[in-house]
């Protein structure tokens, strides 16, 4: 008895950049971004960008917040993470470096994807800062890279300010509960 070998195709960026819709590319596989987000997950997001927004905007530094942009990782790894901060000018027409803060907001589609393969990833890409958020249980996980490059849970209250640092001289203040308003 024999057994088929499944091959795999695997991808890179130039395929990619041809495709129709919303994607994700993790090491050639590639990961549909559908079904769109649902209203929750794109309020929560669009909180969580405006908290940025206002925190960053009193801080003298050059950090931005974005909604989802391509981040080329590798030639064969380009991720979209719901929000990020970024601490220096992109000059692509994608992220090509790593940013300061990445936030990934679970659906039931990709929980298992951002709670592993892109946990590893970001923290790979030594990101400083790393949230996951589940929106429907109201939850937010703060993990922040330490000396060892390693990611640690902070522990933290939501409703009391979180202090992010980015590029030492930067920071942002921000009591992450308002993201459920």
């Amino acid at each position: 008895m024999s057994s088929a070998i499944k091959i795999l195709p695997h991808y890179t960026y130039e395929e990619y950049r041809l495709w129709e819709g919303s994607w994700e590319l993790i090491e050639g596989i590639p990961y549909a971004m559908s079904p769109s987000p649902v209203p929750l997950h794109q309020n929560v997001a669009g909180n969580v960008f405006s908290l940025l927004k206002d925190g960053l905007k009193n801080s003298s530094c050059n950090c931005k917040p974005y909604l989802p942009i391509d981040y080329l990782i590798a030639d064969d790894t380009i991720l979209q993470p719901d929000v990020l901060v970024v601490c220096k000018p992109i000059s692509k027409k994608f992220l090509d470096f790593p940013p300061a803060l990445v936030v990934e907001i679970l659906s039931p589609s990709t929980a298992m994807k951002d709670r592993n393969n892109k946990f590893h990833i970001y923290q790979a890409q030594k990101i400083p800062y790393y949230l996951i958020i589940d929106a429907d249980k109201q939850e937010i996980e703060i993990y922040k890279l330490n000396s060892e490059g390693n990611y640690i849970p902070e522990k933290t209250d939501p409703a009391l300010p979180y202090t992010f640092i980015f590029d030492g001289d930067c920071s942002a203040e921000l009591t992450l509960s308002n993201i459920w308003e």
